[in-house]
């Protein structure tokens, strides 16, 4: 028992040392970028649900209050089933809005955790970008996904998902490329405006073309295309473990403002 109360004190202090306000309005802006097919709510839970695509973003149950914990396992085991009604294993995602409870409650259960990422955000009036080739974002959404796909050695089998995840974001959206006549489809990112927020999302480039410089010229790009729509902070995301693509951000003046993480129990 001491060391669950341990556990739920430092829950509770990383809480309390988040910028809960702008948590909150990354949070929303991410569920409007990349939205999920089915969205359901259970307190102020969000239960989201997309059959055709993997992506843990759109396959996840999201907590978004820290003090939301009333009947925390028997609505977690509520939620796990709607997973399983996909064929599906339950995954729980973990932010600085979830409760220290339900995080206690998957320890115990022996959920396992995994893929750690960290929110990044710039401020675009003070960003100083690079002077690179600039790039027009295009409007096929079946062009980009076919890009997408390509530079991420994905399967094509996902393409119907993706464009109809891509054809439902609502606020204003960039579809950036770089291609080549010789190599096809170099780079891709998405960057979607919600205001004055602009959020960076599948910046993808090349396995074999890594290292070139193509990362920082269509990023710059993207967010010289919303700094020109009057966006006045960009937002992304990206895994712990990937250093370069970290250290690039940082390098156009992105911080870290929050981590999260997932939680995942197999399949019964």
């Amino acid at each position: 028992m001491a060391t669950i109360g341990a556990d739920r004190s430092l829950a509770q202090a990383s809480i309390s040392s988040h910028n809960l306000p702008l948590v909150r309005r990354l949070e929303a802006v991410g569920f409007r970028a990349w939205p999920a097919a089915s969205v359901q709510y259970d307190g102020s839970w969000q239960v989201r649900l997309t059959a055709g695509h993997p992506s843990n973003r759109l396959n996840s149950i999201v907590p978004l209050d820290p003090s939301d914990h009333r009947d925390v396992e028997i609505r977690l085991e509520k939620a796990s089933r709607k997973f399983e009604a996909y064929g599906r294993a339950a995954v729980v995602r973990q932010t600085p809005l979830a409760s220290p409870v339900l995080i206690e409650l998957l320890r115990a259960q022996n959920w396992t955790r995994f893929d750690e990422t960290v929110v990044m955000t710039c401020d675009l009036a003070e960003a100083e970008l690079p002077d690179t080739l600039d790039h027009l974002p295009t409007h096929d959404v079946g062009r980009f996904v076919d890009a997408n796909l390509a530079v991420d050695r994905a399967a094509p089998t996902l393409k119907p998902a993706l464009a109809e995840i891509i054809s439902a974001i609502k606020p204003p959206s960039g579809l950036f490329m770089i291609e080549n006549a010789a190599d096809g489809p170099l780079a891709t990112v998405l960057c979607v405006q919600d205001n004055d927020l602009a959020g960076i999302m599948s910046l993808s480039v090349s396995e074999a073309r890594r290292r070139e410089g193509l990362g920082t010229e269509i990023l710059t790009s993207a967010l010289r295309w919303a700094r020109m729509r009057s966006a006045r902070s960009a937002w992304l995301q990206v895994k712990l473990s990937n250093r370069p693509a970290i250290a690039l951000y940082e390098r156009l003046g992105f911080r870290n403002a929050y981590h999260y993480c997932y939680w995942q129990r197999e399949p019964r």
